[in-house]
């Protein structure tokens, strides 16, 4: 390609991280190009440098961290030499950002219209009523339904796949020349991210609009990137043309990260021969099938009939309406079995868990029964899900918002393991919880540390080791590792494989990762606008799918 048609080129790229004991090198020396009308991928395993290179660029860096040596060019502007009120020019202007975690940058109190006509009234001449048209018009190509209307919603309505797609439309709503994407789809069902990736490359062509994915789907990649960079440990190690990445992968690394994703032929198998044999020296497995006497013996959770509905006032509170959100919701699962709640963005997924949880607000009214171990649920009194809660933890989609941010890591995960096993001593408690850290791979002097010093994958890390070190009996994970690339990923699925075997424990497992569900799930159920449509073992529904849903869903998932 011609340099004539270059748009963004770094040079020499340092970055450094300043901590209370030693200053860190982030970022060593990275060099790239981005052309106009071309996707150029930035992967790498979490706290890599990914997401530090592209705060660089907008000059959004934290305050420990700064650029020591370098350049950065958009065209022929130098942006690390820009004062600073042209710089906010080119921020949301000439350059658009969307963030790995739409939740934390979603502004809480006000409606996502003015957050959107925030960016339009800042780089448009657009004012009034064409200024509300254009919010309305990226919100409907981003997917989201009755766009006029939710523009006077707020961010706590929205699901977080709806959530980032809104991040996509403020990204893009002033028609900026280069768009910078960290993980854009993380939080979106496949069928979604169908629908976001080809609105980019439809852009793309109108627009010539250049794109900097930061991602660790390689599906993803594969899909719509020209360019491919790896990252490791603030290094670029590879940077090939995308056909030439994944037909033959000239870096030892590259070759693991390709192993390690998860297929249906890999069921049984360790995804990394790299990672070290857990304590008891055996391999995961996939969990094996009982017959009907022992499932009924062996049965864990029962659902039966479960509908979750919420209030709301209109005018003045005079009239209320119920609005169903889950609708006689019925399955089981047993103990050592892995249910993987598949569906779109809004179906019910999570709403139904947090119904389980008993985290639902008063707003809510709950209909059905659930059972665990053969004791309600649903409505169940404090005493009794105070007892339950040890028997069952969550690990939720978003690790930023899951974490409390004031308190240290060690805290964390001691926290839950005082207040439910309060057999512990204080010095039991900080050997597990060092213990579970290393288990999620992550060193012991993290426990020192607060959320915000770790990476987005990282963090939830931290969370699925706080749900585990109370080691319940039901798990249930929503998104578990939507946050983490591919390495770590393979990581958490093994230890969750293998202390599944150790300790009979079933996992509730919600997610639209179907490599997730094809590798470890042992049944699946699919849900469709808050009714479970289809369930089933999981190779039947894979390869005899009978909704239309589920063969749409099966559609949309990006291959390698």
């Amino acid at each position: 390609m011609s340099t004539n048609s270059v748009l963004l080129r770094v040079r020499d790229l340092s970055i450094e991280v300043e901590t209370d004991e030693r200053v860190m090198q982030a970022v060593n020396s990275l060099s790239l190009s981005v052309s106009r009308g071309q996707t150029f991928a930035l992967v790498g395993e979490s706290g890599s440098g990914k997401s530090m290179t592209a705060l660089a660029l907008l000059r959004l860096l934290p305050e420990a961290a700064a650029v020591t040596e370098g350049s950065v060019e958009l065209d022929d502007t130098e942006l690390l030499r820009l004062p600073e009120a042209s710089m906010r020019a080119v921020r949301g202007g000439r350059i658009g950002m969307v963030f790995q975690e739409p939740a934390s940058c979603l502004n809480p109190v006000l409606s996502i219209g003015s957050q959107i006509l925030e960016t339009v009234h800042a780089h448009t001449p657009l004012r009034g009523a064409a200024a509300r048209e254009r919010a309305a018009a990226w919100l409907e190509r981003v997917g989201i339904e009755e766009p006029e209307k939710r523009l006077n919603d707020y961010p706590f309505q929205f699901s977080g796949g709806q959530k980032q797609r809104i991040m996509i439309a403020m990204a893009l709503a002033a028609e900026p020349s280069l768009l910078i994407a960290d993980e854009p789809t993380t939080a979106l069902d496949v069928t979604v991210q169908a629908q976001i990736l080809e609105l980019l490359r439809s852009i793309q062509q109108e627009m010539g609009l250049a794109m900097l994915l930061i991602t660790h789907d390689l599906a993803v990649v594969r899909q719509v990137a020209d360019w491919v960079s790896l990252m490791r440990g603030g290094e670029i190690l590879d940077t090939s043309p995308v056909p030439e990445f994944f037909s033959a992968p000239r870096h030892p690394y590259a070759r693991q990260l390709l192993a390690a994703i998860p297929t249906f032929d890999k069921r049984g198998q360790r995804l990394s021969v790299q990672q070290a044999e857990p304590a008891n020296n055996a391999s995961p497995v996939v969990s094996k099938h009982t017959d009907a006497k022992e499932q009924a013996q062996s049965l864990l959770l029962r659902v039966e009939g479960l509908s979750v509905a919420y209030e709301q006032r209109r005018y003045a509170g005079l009239v209320r309406t119920s609005v169903p959100v889950v609708h006689h919701v019925s399955f089981e699962l047993h103990e050592g079995e892995t249910l993987a709640l598949v569906g779109g963005s809004g179906c019910g997924k999570t709403t139904t868990a947090k119904a389980l949880l008993g985290l639902l607000d008063k707003s809510a009214k709950l209909g059905g029964q659930a059972w665990l171990s053969g004791r309600p649920l649903v409505d169940a009194d404090k005493r009794a899900k105070r007892v339950m809660r040890r028997a069952m933890q969550v690990v939720f989609q978003d690790p930023y918002a899951s974490l409390n941010p004031r308190i240290r890591v060690g805290e964390i995960l001691a926290e839950g393991m005082r207040a439910l096993k309060p057999a512990l001593s204080h010095p039991e408690v900080q050997r597990h919880a060092a213990q579970w850290m290393e288990r999620v791979g992550l060193p012991a002097d993290a426990l020192q540390r607060y959320p915000h010093e770790f990476s987005g994958g990282q963090r939830q890390r931290i969370a699925i080791a706080r749900a585990l070190a109370v080691e319940p009996a039901l798990l249930i994970l929503d998104e578990p590792t939507s946050a983490l690339d591919v390495s770590v990923q393979a990581q958490i699925l093994e230890l969750l494989m293998d202390l599944q075997r150790q300790y009979r424990m079933a996992y509730l497992f919600i997610t639209h990762n179907f490599g997730v569900v094809e590798y470890m799930a042992d049944r699946m159920a699919v849900m469709h606008e808050g009714r479970i449509v289809e369930q089933g073992l999981v190779e039947s529904v894979l390869r005899h799918p009978e909704h239309s849903q589920t063969r749409a869903l099966l559609a949309a998932v990006p291959r390698l």
